[in-house]
């Protein structure tokens, strides 16, 4: 008997750890709060993430908990690939809503580095060619905007494009380098507060500094990604805040493990029986 209770805790101990590298290092758990990836996600979606199919890094915060650490990449793996489902870190940290400054996005991307992307009509241009889009896209029986309309809190603030006329906007990519001036440097700040590790930007009268040395230029030391919500109508993506640095990337989105239907209130085991979705369960991400 005493040889048996060992064996189920040393049983328990390996299964633990098996478990915090594989949390550490390779997959983690998300589920879909909104409707922002209808109808690819739904909400009540539970999803694995694989966290090591762009890189391997160490953990970003102690296992199990949401307390954030430094981190390193030990490995780059591949690249983020058009159309690939991705969770990111909010990538503004200057965002006006402070409740969406930590939030953990999932979202589509639709622009890789060095592309230029353009909306027109609500249809997809990559470097001025018309791309087809995913089968899973949403929109709803809603008035599309008319080009040269501006819709409010678009990003760049200063141009005059919506969620159906958007562009054309070049993503920045590593390496790029961006000559600065008082009138562009308002775009171009939170991109480099967020490339850079240090103090970021700053503006004394006519002079720009980049911790706190004068600069004209700036080169961009990583790539950085255009994304959208598959429900392209209810979205708060990258047509509304800019790009996503490649360091904020947590994983790219693979299975759906479990699904309830969040809208249907239950009180029995019977009534919680029927809000399972099952034919979700298990569903690969495309």
């Amino acid at each position: 008997m005493i040889k048996i209770i060992k064996r189920f805790f040393q049983f328990l101990i390996i299964l633990l750890f098996v478990t915090l590298i594989l949390r550490s290092f390779f997959i983690a758990a998300y589920k879909i709060p909104t409707g922002s990836m209808k109808n690819t996600l739904l909400p009540g979606d539970f999803l694995i993430i694989s966290k090591a199919d762009y890189k391997l890094t160490t953990p970003r915060t102690i296992p199990f908990t949401q307390i954030k650490i430094p981190h390193v990449t030990l490995l780059n793996l591949s690249k983020p690939k058009l159309y690939d489902v991705i969770v990111f870190k909010f990538p503004d940290k200057n965002y006006r809503n402070k409740k969406d400054r930590n939030l953990n996005l999932i979202k589509r991307i639709v622009g890789l580095p060095g592309d230029t992307l353009q909306i027109i009509n609500r249809d997809l241009y990559l470097n001025y060619n018309r791309i087809d889009s995913p089968l899973n896209i949403y929109y709803p029986d809603s008035k599309m905007l008319s080009d040269g309309i501006r819709e409010n809190g678009i990003f760049p603030h200063n141009k005059k494009w919506n969620t159906d006329n958007y562009g054309p906007l070049i993503i920045p990519q590593k390496g790029d380098v961006i000559k600065l001036n008082l009138k562009n440097i308002k775009y171009w700040r939170r991109l480099i507060d967020e490339d850079t590790d240090s103090s970021g930007v700053s503006v004394e009268g006519s002079v720009i500094n980049i911790n706190g040395n004068p600069a004209r230029k700036y080169t961009l030391k990583q790539d950085y990604y255009f994304v959208m919500g598959d429900n392209r109508e209810n979205s708060l993506d990258s047509r509304f805040w800019g790009f996503v640095p490649e360091n904020h990337i947590l994983g790219k989105a693979l299975i759906i493990y479990w699904s309830v239907n969040l809208d249907t209130t239950y009180n029995t085991f019977k009534e919680f029986y029927n809000t399972i979705r099952f034919s979700r369960i298990l569903l690969g991400i495309r």
